[in-house]
């Protein structure tokens, strides 16, 4: 019988054939597309014509076709509904992965063939994009350690190979952390929670399989009950579980494999001839250097951080008001920061949460793809691999662009965070193929399910990856959609968050779960003063955890990342009461990948982009200025990754920014 993995998708639009996948396919499928991949490469590499862009760098385009459809499978319901099996074949398939990925790299026959078109590309007939493909081609051997030779190769594939199974054990232990820990709350504990919070802890408990309601490690249900509950004692308790996820002993510790993680990365620079990693990882970047990285991040780091103390002065004294001797807490911050934007905005966010419903949330995103670039979003029923997820058919002038898929409820199986992928891309080369994106989310489930105003920003940020994936018009699938430049990938997703805060976005989407009325024009004008309320705070918290990153991989790797990190902390006077938003041992956007290692930063890089974009908008016709939304289009998101980022940004705006829009945008400006 056919492996359904391998054999054709008759279903519709190509989606992957869920229903028909058993955990049993996922082994054979992998061995068989890695063998054909292999068989490929070789055929490839040991062409007898002379190497040509159709021969050596399309045909490598070409392959691995099988593959991508096993891994987009795979890690799809690995990440988002993972399960002993899975989690045991991830294991497995991780280090077999990047010995694959080693091999061919190492492929010196490969490698001689794209080195000879590398060094006559001048006299080659080549596109533009041609031309970029190919420098990026053989830019990733290179870096990829194709060059070196004897002991210095073979150790190259054993760092690559263990530094694959350490990410994994890293995100494993991190699910587990997450999956396992709740608190249970008696009936008496829930006094002075909103009701949302009640019913997402109500219905946590019930998917946990617990008698009464509890509170989990998902940021959708324990951010709202660090805000809410006036339990000082259960609010410690939940917060020290979450601040220590991937740091409580035991098999699930994360602490020594990050030490081993930092030590591999900055053994495998070295191979590679860079004096560290950061060195290494920021080469291809945007920013280019570590000092520029640092650089940006201490002029915001000085504002954010005067705010923050002055604002945690000013909890102090509504804690002690309260009665509470000692120190303000981090486990207090959002509670008193709550009161207090109850009394000085008037909002209360349990009046606000019932005007943000998921599915207007999502309709209102879909609009602002309409009116900017003429999307429409219509229901698709296909089986998926969860019954939560759903999918929408995306077409423009009645012609089909791509599928979507959402997957926005917390469950266990599901890694904590939210993230956008591509199960298949947009390509014209060897064939035209339109993309698959799938969004997945942790929000808290409910009837009807109500988001956080910070839920539904990430909904927005996610929701802009998608379009990235969707409106990308290029030849080649390596430089297709989000293939771009780590500090530039996040400029779509930031941008799109603006229009969740434009006025008539929330008017028109904005409407009560009960009533259906619109919010309130007294609310919406108290949620957009209030857009910046508890900056200090959110910046500081982010920027600390993107400072200690840089500082991770720039010179030598820490023995002990954790006492690093305290050093890190104390020579930047972290203010007391405010934590990382990532700590070391549950940093996954560090520690599980290559992805934002010396990366973390790229959220900034962006936004100081975004801000800066979004202006442009506002300086022309507005945020649906029709010119403004081509232009986006045209230079950023069809591009994908044709050009070097600060051209496609330049060709958009006419110049690069500065910080200033961002220090603006969060109103940390002087004066």
């Amino acid at each position: 019988m056919a492996n359904p993995i391998l054999s054709d998708w008759t279903t519709p639009f190509q989606i992957a054939p869920f229903p028909a996948i058993s955990d049993d396919d996922f082994a054979p499928a992998l061995d068989t597309a890695l063998a054909a991949h292999r068989a490929e490469i070789d055929a490839i590499a040991t062409c007898p014509e002379p190497p040509s862009f159709a021969n050596t760098v399309e045909a490598l385009e070409a392959s691995g076709a099988d593959l991508d459809k096993v891994l987009s499978v795979f890690f799809t319901v690995a990440g988002a509904d993972s399960n002993p099996t899975r989690q045991a074949l991830q294991r497995d398939f991780s280090p077999r992965l990047a010995a694959h990925y080693s091999e061919i790299s190492a492929n010196k026959a490969l490698f001689r063939r794209l080195a000879a078109l590398w060094d006559s590309r001048d006299e080659l007939t080549l596109t533009e994009e041609q031309q970029r493909v190919l420098m990026l081609t053989h830019r990733g051997f290179v870096r990829a350690g194709a060059a070196l030779t004897g002991a210095a190769e073979t150790r190259m594939k054993a760092v690559k190979g263990r530094l694959a199974t350490l990410g994994t054990k890293f995100t494993q232990n991190l699910l587990a952390d997450e999956r396992d820990w709740h608190m249970a709350l008696a009936e008496d504990d829930l006094q002075g929670l909103p009701q949302f919070v009640i019913d997402a802890a109500r219905a946590a408990g019930r998917d946990r399989g617990a008698e009464g309601p509890v509170v989990t490690l998902s940021r959708s249900l324990i951010v709202p009950f660090l805000q809410f509950s006036p339990r000082r004692d259960l609010r410690e308790r939940a917060y020290r579980a979450w601040a220590t996820r991937g740091a409580n002993g035991g098999e699930t510790d994360n602490r020594a494999i990050a030490a081993e993680i930092l030590s591999l990365r900055q053994e495998r620079a070295e191979l590679l001839g860079y004096d560290c990693f950061a060195v290494y990882k920021l080469e291809t970047e945007m920013a280019r250097t570590p000092d520029k990285v640092r650089d940006l991040l201490m002029a915001v780091w000085a504002p954010a951080k005067a705010r923050a103390l002055a604002d945690a002065e000013i909890l102090t004294r509504m804690m002690q008001a309260d009665g509470v001797n000692g120190p303000l807490e981090a486990w207090d911050w959002r509670y008193y920061a709550e009161k207090r934007r109850r009394a000085e905005h008037d909002l209360d966010e349990s009046e606000l949460k019932p005007y943000l419903q998921l599915e207007r949330m999502l309709e209102a995103a879909f609009a602002c793809a309409g009116r900017l670039f003429g999307l429409s979003f219509a229901p698709l029923d296909v089986p998926l691999y969860h019954g939560d997820c759903r999918a929408w058919e995306v077409t423009r002038d009645g012609a089909h662009v791509a599928v979507f898929i959402g997957d926005y409820f917390a469950r266990g199986s599901k890694r904590s965070g939210a993230w956008c992928s591509a199960m298949r891309s947009q390509a014209k080369f060897p064939q035209a193929q339109t993309p698959v994106v799938i969004n997945v989310c942790n929000f808290a489930k409910g009837d009807p399910a109500l988001l956080s105003y910070d839920d539904a920003r990430t909904l927005f940020h996610e929701f802009g990856h998608a379009l990235h994936h969707m409106l990308s018009d290029v030849t080649y699938e390596s430089i297709s959609g989000t293939s771009v430049a780590r500090d530039f990938v996040e400029l779509p997703s930031q941008l799109f968050e603006h229009w969740l805060e434009v006025p008539e976005v929330l008017g028109a989407f904005a409407t009560h779960a009960e009533t259906g009325a619109p919010m309130p024009g007294a609310l919406l004008d108290k949620v957009l003063k209030a857009a910046n309320f508890d900056m200090g705070f959110q910046t500081v918290e982010y920027v600390a955890s993107a400072l200690v990153d840089l500082a991770f991989h720039r010179g030598a790797a820490p023995a002990d990342p954790m006492a690093r990190q305290a050093e890190i902390l104390a020579e930047l006077g972290m203010p007391h009461a405010i934590g990382m938003r990532h700590a070391t041992p549950h940093f996954a956007h560090v520690f599980a990948g290559d992805g934002y290692s010396s990366g973390y930063y790229s959220y900034m890089w962006s936004e100081v982009m975004d801000a800066d974009a979004f202006a442009a908008f506002q300086e022309a016709g507005g945020a649906f200025d029709a010119e403004r939304a081509q232009a986006l289009e045209e230079h950023i998101l069809s591009a994908g990754g044709s050009r070097e980022p600060d051209v496609l940004y330049t060709a958009f705006r006419g110049r690069l920014p500065g910080v200033e829009a961002l220090l603006k945008g969060r109103g940390l400006a002087a004066g």
